[in-house]
């Protein structure tokens, strides 16, 4: 699969966000072709003239409709997001798929089952949030342990890296660490970049800032390498799973009521059962480290179970140029 294509997509349509939160739409002088462009890297790349040549979201989502209908396709100014994507069908495989033993084989997933430890990196942040975000980052790690080894938590190695040094990424990307937790969304990591970093997947976020819209809100995630889809996918299976349990009131007293799922193979079919089991729903993880925040002082980080809005722009960091 060509990732890089595909993260090009979903920055476009983060242009799109971004545009609409900063009140710029189609500008047709600002809409230029890449006539003479002279590489073809992602760097050289204008997102925003998606807005300029098209418009913002909001133009795009509007044209033809009454305002009413937008539900949660709209700008999100401070309330809840956190929303599970659908999980489908996660035992597609055992009647159709000869192999799904061998699905994880040679996976990076694979080699971690195998070696009987995870390791996470966590990035240390300044700021009034830095204990209690570092806690719940750590929390993450370990749930995602959980995850790979029958629900042995313990069984994950913490590497600790200072935001200013700058080199959390660089040990995501040598194979130091499988994963990074407390790291902010970040476009010039999602790509291969010049200083030979390959780009990264992000998580769906497990914190957000409350910063608000179109000020570059911080997303936290966890990291992993592009190179490998399998364990990406996974470790967002286990980050999405705890707000699927607190959507479904799953906590860890009853999470045998958690999906199997055999799209990592057979070894893994308990693994969501095995994370909550540990960790219990999202609510449970965050009251455990942010046990002085009201639940309705939590603003992005609670439940999107209302239909409100839904979208918001991830961190530009090299769109202008």
């Amino acid at each position: 699969a060509d990732r890089e294509f595909s993260d090009i997509i979903n920055w476009v349509v983060n242009a799109l966000f971004y545009g609409e939160e900063q009140g710029l739409t189609k500008n047709i002088p600002h809409c230029h072709n890449y006539a003479n462009l002279t590489s073809h890297h992602v760097s050289d790349l204008n997102f925003m003239r998606a807005v300029y040549c098209v418009g913002n979201y909001g133009d795009i989502f509007m044209f033809d409709r009454n305002q009413n209908t937008r539900g949660m396709n709209q700008i999100n100014n401070g309330t809840g997001m956190l929303y599970a994507t659908p999980f489908g069908n996660l035992e597609s495989g055992e009647n159709d798929l000869k192999d799904v033993d061998d699905i994880a084989s040679g996976t990076l997933l694979d080699d971690i089952r195998k070696r009987g430890s995870l390791n996470c990196g966590v990035v240390d942040f300044d700021g009034d949030i830095a204990t209690n975000l570092d806690g719940l980052s750590k929390e993450f790690c370990r749930t995602l342990a959980a995850g790979l080894f029958n629900g042995n938590y313990e069984a994950v190695k913490f590497l600790p890296f200072l935001h200013s040094d700058n080199i959390s990424f660089d040990a995501l990307n040598n194979g130091t660490i499988d994963v990074l937790a407390s790291v902010r969304v970040e476009q010039e990591y999602d790509f291969v970049s010049s200083t030979s970093l390959q780009g990264f997947h992000f998580s769906t976020p497990y914190y957000y800032g409350n910063e608000s819209a179109g000020d570059d809100v911080s997303f936290f995630s966890l990291a992993t390498r592009e190179d490998d889809v399998m364990f990406a996918s996974f470790v967002n299976c286990v980050s999405l799973a705890t707000v699927y349990a607190q959507e479904k009131g799953v906590q860890k007293m009853n999470s045998e009521e958690m999906p199997s799922v055999l799209i990592f193979g057979r070894d893994f079919r308990w693994a969501l059962r095995d994370a909550i089991a540990y960790s219990g729903s999202y609510g449970q993880i965050y009251k455990k480290y942010f046990n002085n925040v009201a639940a309705e002082d939590r603003g992005r980080n609670r439940l999107n179970n209302k239909g409100g809005p839904q979208f918001l722009s991830q961190s530009f960091s090299m769109i202008f140029h």
